[in-house]
């Protein structure tokens, strides 16, 4: 951080936005480097500027998805299509986060924010992560006649990671998965698919999920100064289990300062906030410039790998129809 230069934010508060609606408004303020921090909120600035940060390009389309057990909202590029297939997984806070599926679908992809816990008729507390219901969301995004097929890609990041990872495991139609400073076993919650239980048992290689059995690709980004899990650890046990079995279908990218809530670039650090459905706060680790640059670097990271994944063109293969 440069000499002169303060960042505040409430550290107990993460900033989520209302994406259709209104601009994320930010405002920077430039203040007296001479001053103790606890003086800088109270005093007026040198000077102030607000900034406005859509997260919705013009002419995306934003469709509430209530289909079957399915729980949602669909975000589609403006044009005809057809579109590559992206499912977004947010940890298990509860209710629907709307705002990285409507980047990615400003981005050009058809992205499905999806629903799992404490979100209308969705349990607060599930007992258990039932896979079906999100092979239900593989199959309901693949049907879509605005949706490039034959696969579709995830991004994932801390509880929705574990997810991501289980769909890649089980579901042969995920064949890129990002997963952002998560777990490479369950951690609590029990997953279930198709009448077989799977729960952390012990702390050995046992529990780790069976990635080697994935046939798509692997994208782990892994925040250095996550103060809520070891991401670091998991993901490098991860690649070392794909390594050992004979497979190159990953790529791990790690950023030194980086904490757990790696958002898109140019989100606020939110290096600590309060879980309302469990009554405690959170740590989440960060520092404020090399957890910015991590952000910026690994979102453009991440569209190209779900292009290079998803896109017939981008491999060689044949073009995108028109």
């Amino acid at each position: 951080m440069k000499r002169g230069t303060c960042f505040i934010l409430k550290p107990t508060i993460r900033p989520v936005k209302d994406v259709m609606t209104s601009p994320f408004l930010v405002q920077i303020k430039l203040c007296d480097s001479n001053l103790p921090l606890a003086q800088i909120a109270a005093t007026d600035p040198k000077v102030s500027v607000t900034l406005e940060r859509w997260y919705r390009a013009p002419g995306v389309t934003w469709i509430q998805v209530q289909e079957g057990h399915l729980r949602g909202a669909l975000f589609l590029p403006p044009g005809e299509g057809r579109f590559p297939g992206v499912i977004d997984l947010f940890a298990d806070i509860g209710g629907l986060i709307e705002y990285r599926a409507s980047l990615l679908a400003s981005h050009g992809f058809a992205a499905l924010a999806l629903a799992y816990c404490d979100y209308e008729d969705l349990p607060l507390h599930p007992e258990k992560i039932e896979l079906e219901y999100f092979e239900e969301a593989v199959n309901f995004l693949l049907r879509h006649p605005k949706v490039l097929g034959p696969g579709i890609g995830i991004v994932s990041i801390s509880k929705g990671a574990e997810i991501g990872l289980s769909m890649a495991i089980h579901l042969k139609q995920v064949i890129a998965t990002v997963l952002i400073n998560g777990p490479n076993f369950v951690f609590s919650t029990p997953q279930v698919y198709r009448g077989q239980i799977v729960t952390r048992s012990k702390a050995s290689e046992t529990f780790f999920l069976p990635i080697e059995k994935a046939q798509g690709h692997f994208l782990f980004i892994v925040g250095e100064d996550d103060k809520s899990i070891n991401s670091k650890a998991y993901a490098e046990q991860a690649t070392e289990q794909l390594r050992r079995n004979g497979k190159d279908n990953w790529t791990l990218l790690s950023y030194p300062g980086a904490g757990h809530m790696l958002e898109p670039p140019y989100s606020p650090l939110c290096c600590a906030s309060k879980l309302s459905k469990l009554h405690l706060f959170m740590q989440w680790g960060g520092e404020v410039t090399r957890h910015a640059a991590a952000q910026e670097h690994s979102w453009k990271e991440i569209q190209k790998f779900l292009r290079k994944h998803l896109i017939p063109q981008f491999s060689g293969g044949r073009k995108l129809p028109k």
